[in-house]
């Protein structure tokens, strides 16, 4: 096989402690008026302070909209869009945790190509650049400060819906490890956990035929050299830093890690793609109201059991990028043993075990398959192909907690 890669980043990215100060800087190199996206909490701290002030003093003029909700409800962007119109921002900045950024992302395409957030549901349906959008992630877990993805939830839907663009990436994305500090464990865990599963699924995804046309037609295109070097690099510092900085928040260096793991998790998943346990989300979440990370991450071992036959290779890579010693063992044995730390290390953060402990009714496992294998976008990225009745087993094993027979 040939050598192939794709990859599609901000054009900026500032990784450190401090990095935060350089925001006002990178904006006035935009433009002089900023629409910032954050929610009430954040909006209160005197961080935000700092960061508009530092804003304002490099010559740029702000309107904020601090009424971002989790999951960005369908008609709130509309709102955001509607109430910065007459402000005519040059970019918008979002502050924030994942629903802040991809506001953000949203928002900028209202304000740039008009119409219905929902016109743009899908793939490459976005017409041109928008705004530039500079994202300043204050948890580390979606890694949207380095994607082409919104997600947003539609009360017409019952699943939430993406939008998927080159033109959604950020231009720039400000990541800040002090800026998680104060991040509670629960969260930390349940976004670090998100993070840790955008990577495996990228580096296990399929690998498709690289033709010219791929990267053209999809913006999920599989696998790729450049792709797995961010996943296992994030894979190497979740891995060593993601239950250090739960126990201890006030880890500087575990908490470096976890937010470098996030962004690198994001620059592999953003090209590369997700797969089954993003797809088994998408309605079971709908049905639980669950956090979107909670969710895939009660699902990852399993998707990785069901997976071994056919990424025995990748799994294996997987455990050695965990730094488990697996000196000696052959590709299926390590990979049973990147399943089992993946497995160890959720439960020791606190991540559901199962799908009936996250309140998926058990009349409803049928439901929930048949909703999954429809998301053709992820499923045709997992590296086993999953009809149906696959999908209904997998769905069914982690819902019983059946981790050893997962495969079967």
């Amino acid at each position: 096989m040939s050598l192939f890669a794709a990859l599609r980043l901000p054009r900026e990215i500032l990784f450190g402690k401090g990095q935060r100060a350089a925001l006002g800087t990178v904006a006035a190199r935009l433009g002089s008026r900023a629409l910032i996206c954050t929610d009430a909490r954040f909006a209160g701290t005197a961080v935000f302070g700092e960061l508009v002030a530092d804003l304002r003093e490099n010559g740029v003029e702000v309107h904020v909209f601090a009424d971002v909700e989790p999951d960005v409800p369908r008609d709130s962007v509309a709102i955001c869009a509607d109430q910065a119109r007459d402000f005519g921002p040059d970019m918008v900045i979002g502050i924030g945790g994942g629903s802040c950024l991809d506001m953000a992302k949203c928002a900028a395409l209202l304000l740039s190509h008009g119409g219905r957030i929902q016109d743009y549901y899908g793939e490459f349906k976005v017409p041109g650049p928008a705004l530039p959008v500079i994202a300043v992630p204050t948890t580390a877990g979606t890694g949207s400060e380095a994607t082409p993805v919104a997600v947003i939830s539609d009360p017409d839907r019952t699943l939430k819906v993406g939008i998927s663009s080159p033109h959604l990436i950020p231009a720039a994305a400000i990541c800040d490890p002090d800026l998680t500090l104060t991040c509670p464990p629960g969260l930390t865990a349940i976004a670090g956990a998100d993070a840790l599963t955008h990577a495996i699924e990228a580096f296990t995804a399929v690998r498709k035929e690289a033709t010219a046309a791929l990267p053209q037609r999809h913006v999920f295109i599989g696998k790729s050299a450049l792709t797995d070097h961010f996943a296992l690099l994030a894979i190497r510092l979740l891995g060593r830093s993601l239950e250090a900085a739960c126990r201890n928040g006030s880890d500087e260096t575990a908490r470096a890690d976890v937010m470098m793991g996030a962004l690198a998790a994001g620059c592999a998943f953003g090209t590369a793609g997700t797969a089954a346990a993003h797809a088994i989300q998408y309605p079971a979440g709908a049905l639980t109201h669950t956090p979107h990370g909670l969710g895939v991450a009660t699902l990852m071992p399993y998707v990785m059991a069901y997976n071994r036959f056919a990424a025995a290779a990748e799994l294996a890579e997987v455990a050695d990028a965990l730094g488990l010693d697996t000196a000696g063992l052959a590709a299926e044995a390590k990979a049973d043993a990147a399943i089992q730390e993946v497995s160890r290390l959720f439960a020791a953060i606190g991540i559901t075990p199962t799908l009936r402990d996250l309140g998926l009714p058990e009349d409803k496992i049928a439901w929930t398959a048949e909703q999954a294998v429809g998301i053709d976008r992820l499923v045709k990225n997992n590296p086993r192909p999953i009809d149906g009745d696959a999908m209904a087993r997998l769905v069914g094993a982690a819902w019983r907690g059946d981790l050893p027979t997962a495969a079967v």
